[in-house]
């Protein structure tokens, strides 16, 4: 979804700075920076880094909330009969994001929820300082991770509510940069 977004913005003329996790995509365009990061952290520092100097920025990477505190550097054998992992938290790189947006800018979130679900995605959008959030239900066929389509609802922070029909994540992407460009031009940027 992450690429789909990047190449809609792209392609609507927009310089994109694309901040992504280990994946096998590729995305060529002269409009699109490709930054590549491996952890939580990496992605936070780098999305800390651009964020000051950008219009705004779409969060949709599905960042573990929890790391390992130990990471072993090979393989651990089956031989051992149980084994304990101790977790962290991963930096949350939504509300930092938040934490130091600017009145022109323009945040957007995403919220993968599987009951309350506008409830809790319009709870996340508060929190953390979205100007809208793309909600994504796992009840719904075809929609969410693994598949070529997607279903969502855009809840913006003045209330309203837009559901869309199942589509092409291209065509979601071009819903969700349409929303981006339609709250950035009422803070009264061009």
């Amino acid at each position: 979804m992450g690429f789909a977004i990047a190449m809609e913005a792209a392609n609507q003329g927009a310089e994109v700075i694309l901040v992504s996790g280990p994946v096998q995509l590729e995305i060529s365009h002269p409009n699109i920076t490709r930054i590549n990061v491996v952890s939580a952290q990496q992605m936070c520092d780098a999305a800390l880094k651009y964020f000051p100097e950008m219009d705004g920025a779409i969060l949709c990477a599905a960042v573990a909330d929890f790391t390992p505190v130990v990471v072993q550097g090979q393989k651990i054998k089956e031989k051992q009969k149980s084994l304990t992992i101790e977790l962290q938290p991963t930096p949350d790189i939504a509300m930092a994001i938040g934490k130091i947006k600017k009145k022109n800018q323009i945040v957007a979130g995403f919220a993968l929820e599987t009951h309350n679900e506008f409830e809790n995605a319009q709870g996340k959008l508060q929190r953390k300082n979205f100007d809208f959030i793309v909600l994504n239900s796992l009840a719904d066929d075809g929609a969410g991770f693994g598949h070529d389509t997607n279903k969502i609802t855009i809840i913006d922070v003045h209330g309203n509510t837009t559901q869309f029909d199942l589509k092409k994540k291209t065509a979601v992407a071009k819903d969700i940069i349409n929303t981006f460009a339609l709250l950035y031009s009422k803070t009264g940027n061009t």
